[in-house]
């Protein structure tokens, strides 16, 4: 534990309820935290709490939000100047809009805080990663249901009207698509990009706000994970010494998945790369 004592770990979404369990796992295993988070106030609760526990963990809070690509940007830069090499990157925070709203950058607020904040803060932030460093994004067993429909992906979300779970999943999938195309690129330099399944997970992110959520309560109850078991997985594919072996991979419940063809080689892999390139090239 002691040679970790000073490693970098960035955690978005940090202040959620799975974010919080992986602060703590990996603060625990000695890692200095940065908290990325929109909600600075709520994220230092949460600090406090941890370190009421216990008082050695080192954790900072930083303002992250990434409905803001300049607010991403400006998050990386920071870093970027400070020259501290990062050992891992957790891409949490998540969200699931329950109506449309579009960004100051003109992309659906679902689409940017799942997948664009992070494909942006993930590209400026590799400078300063290395052999043996980690990325790990939180992606849904949804990303299976997912479709890209360009452009409308970008600004809409989807092709049609709002739909909040189809859009949800597009997220996924392109989170999905993002980690087996990164994993190719950076593999060279000893970087590990994989992807994290949480499975249904008891949040603020699957309520929604309707007259059935009881109803879809007791129905799903029997499948939903707690928060700590939800996070199982990707505090796994963050500290665990074999997943630092492999790359491009889909963990759930712990375990690599094997992902089809389709999504090894998917179609659209290479156009949603380039797309997206374009949307957050002023800002690499």
């Amino acid at each position: 534990m002691e040679n970790n004592r000073k490693k970098l770990a960035i955690i978005t979404g940090a202040d959620g309820g799975m974010g919080t369990e992986i602060t703590r796992a990996v603060a625990g295993a000695g890692y200095r935290v940065i908290m990325a988070s929109c909600r600075p106030q709520k994220a230092e609760l949460v600090r406090a709490a941890l370190l009421k526990e216990r008082a050695d963990l080192q954790i900072e809070i930083r303002k992250l939000d990434l409905a803001s690509l300049s607010s991403v940007a400006d998050f990386a830069n920071a870093l970027l100047a400070e020259g501290n090499p990062i050992s891992l990157l957790m891409n949490d925070a998540g969200t699931m809009e329950t109506g449309l709203h579009i960004t100051e950058d003109g992309l659906e607020r679902t689409v940017s805080v799942n997948y664009v904040g992070h494909y942006l803060l993930t590209r400026k932030l590799l400078p300063l990663m290395g052999e043996g460093s980690r990325v790990v994004n939180m992606v849904s067993c949804t990303y299976a249901i997912g479709r890209l429909d360009f452009p409308d992906f970008f600004t809409r979300g989807r092709k049609g009207g709002f739909w909040r779970i189809p859009i949800y999943s597009n997220t996924k999938l392109a989170l999905t698509l993002f980690t087996i195309d990164l994993a190719k690129r950076v593999k060279e330099k000893g970087i590990v990009v994989n992807a994290a399944d949480p499975g249904i997970v008891s949040t603020d992110i699957i309520t929604m706000h309707a007259w059935f959520d009881p109803l879809t309560d007791v129905l799903f109850r029997p499948f939903i994970r707690t928060p700590r078991q939800g996070a199982a997985t990707a505090i796994s594919l963050l500290l665990d010494e074999d997943a630092g072996r492999r790359t491009g991979t889909l963990s759930a419940s712990c375990h690599a998945k094997n992902l089809s063809d389709k999504y090894i080689h998917h179609v659209q892999m290479e156009e949603l790369w380039n797309r997206t390139e374009e949307i957050v090239s002023r800002w690499l």
